[in-house]
């Protein structure tokens, strides 16, 4: 009775375990698709701004636009791989036909108070995002120094007095002295559904062996 009941469990745990691995590789490759997606939307052929950017179907659409930078800029404290400590750049763009922002990429945190160009006609060429990065620990902004913490793009535009549309540059022409340009890219999406397939997958054998083990041992007990 003890065996019947050590194997149903043991046959039950790894019925369940290789589910949630299967689970997990379905993910995975689901996961891929939805990348694979995002990549081919930034590197897409960019399209003329759009008149009113919806922040679902549009997110990450290529687009190419031309118009004067205004003045003021917000710094956005970030830490970027090869680059070091710095600030994103957000300026406002006038089009002409609409007013919004643009990450136009990266300075280093001593360039903060430099001069900059005020107000240049620019081509922009980049994709349209509304980063979500703020949580629990994200800090408040210091507005009154000029040091935000996240790319808030309701609160930003606010500030500048924009739509709260933002291009996140890949290039501008002519290029800005002293602003890298830091694109937007998947890096920062997780994917790790790989990672919770193989956990399940080792839980699984795991499961096995101990469960053959509990049997093995009964048996000895009850010869």
């Amino acid at each position: 009775m003890r065996s019947v009941f050590l194997l149903l469990v043991g046959a039950g745990g790894t019925a369940v375990l290789l589910w949630l691995w299967f689970w997990q590789l379905e993910r995975l490759s689901w996961k891929e698709g939805v990348l694979a997606e995002i990549e081919a939307s930034i590197g897409a052929e960019p399209v003329p701004l759009p008149a009113a950017p919806d922040p679902e179907s549009e997110r990450y659409r290529a687009v190419k636009v031309t118009g004067a930078l205004g003045a003021r800029e917000l710094h956005v404290l970030v830490s970027a791989k090869g680059f070091g400590a710095g600030y994103r750049v957000i300026r406002a763009l006038e089009t002409g036909g609409a007013r919004v922002m643009v990450d136009l990429g990266l300075i280093p945190t001593a360039a903060k108070e430099a001069a900059r160009v005020a107000e240049a006609q620019v081509t922009v060429r980049g994709n349209l995002h509304w980063p979500s990065e703020v949580d629990r620990f994200t800090p408040e902004n210091d507005v009154d120094g000029n040091i935000w913490f996240a790319r808030e793009v309701a609160v930003m535009a606010e500030a500048l007095g924009t739509a709260p549309v933002l291009i996140i540059a890949q290039e501008t022409s002519p290029p800005l002295p002293g602003v890298t340009a830091f694109p937007v890219d998947t890096s920062g999406i997780p994917n790790d559904h790989l990672g919770y397939a193989v956990t399940w997958f080792g839980m699984a054998a795991v499961w096995v062996s101990m469960s053959g083990l509990f049997l093995y041992r009964g048996r000895r007990k009850t010869a």
